[in-house]
């Protein structure tokens, strides 16, 4: 649905992420005819099949667990141009009085300047901890086993296709600017260790929760957008609380709002948030 009048919008890498979050006006949806709610849903339930239909684009759609919000919808695509686009389709899409925005994020994929380089993981994990030599069968098999293993962990970073997991949390973070606890006074090396602490704990719920961490300095009010997909609302609750203990967090983490969704069917979610 590219429109032949813009240039698209698409970044050198990874994708452009909208998260969007709206109320249900049912005094508005009341006044509806049966035939008008039919076509109404319809009109939805189309356009979520051509979106999920455009190539490189992802939608989730989500019932919200509190009253922060009805609805809820994440939009991976690499145009922001289409991404607009269909971000002004769904608000419309029941009717022009019918989902009223709440809130709303952007933040596009990115890879982490933390991410360990294959010059670091030869000097720290294959000389220096494992003692191999660069001659060896098992240095080669080390070095070409991190070689996939980024490749993939990149890959998902930039590119994800996220598991249909019941469980949703999203939240904005920024890390302090504070006087003493100015994350962006430290030096490169220091704050590599920090987060380095921190990935550690992430990676023990591997399995149990999915984590996507999409970069929104100069796009929105925080640094980043935070998405947990999870099975069980305990692992979300578990693995934040986890991480408040880690010094990244304890001294440098500025949160903003946590929205808890549940993925749904489009027909299952009419019915809970009673359209």
């Amino acid at each position: 649905m590219h429109d032949q009048e813009v240039t698209p919008l698409v970044p050198r890498e990874g994708w452009h992420v909208m998260h969007l979050f709206y109320h249900v006006d049912h005094s508005q949806w009341a006044i509806y005819s049966d035939d008008e709610k039919r076509q109404a849903k319809t009109r939805l339930t189309e356009l979520v099949h051509e979106i999920r239909t455009t190539p490189d684009t992802h939608l989730l759609i989500f019932s919200i667990a509190t009253s922060k919000a009805d609805i809820g919808f994440m939009l991976l695509t690499p145009d922001l141009q289409m991404a607009n686009a269909f971000e002004k389709q769904l608000s419309l899409s029941l009717g022009p009085e019918i989902l009223s925005p709440t809130y709303s994020y952007l933040s596009q994929t990115e890879s982490s300047e933390y991410t360990t380089t294959r010059e670091q993981y030869i000097a720290d994990t294959l000389i220096r901890e494992k003692g191999l030599s660069e001659s060896s069968e098992e240095y080669e098999n080390g070095l070409k086993e991190f070689d996939e293993r980024m490749a993939h962990y990149l890959k998902h970073r930039l590119y994800p296709v996220l598991p249909d997991w019941p469980v949703i949390c999203f939240y904005p973070m920024s890390k302090r600017r504070n006087g003493a606890d100015n994350w962006y006074s430290l030096d490169y090396e220091e704050r590599r260790q920090l987060m380095a602490g921190h990935a550690k704990v992430g990676r023990r719920y591997s399995g149990r929760i999915l984590q996507l961490i999409t970069g929104s300095t100069g796009l929105d009010e925080y640094e980043w957008g935070v998405t947990l997909l999870a099975k069980d609302t305990i692992d979300i609750k578990a693995i934040v609380y986890e991480m408040r203990f880690d010094e990244v967090t304890a001294r440098y983490g500025e949160f903003g709002d946590f929205y808890i969704g549940m993925q749904l069917p489009l027909d299952v979610l009419f019915r809970r948030v009673c359209l």
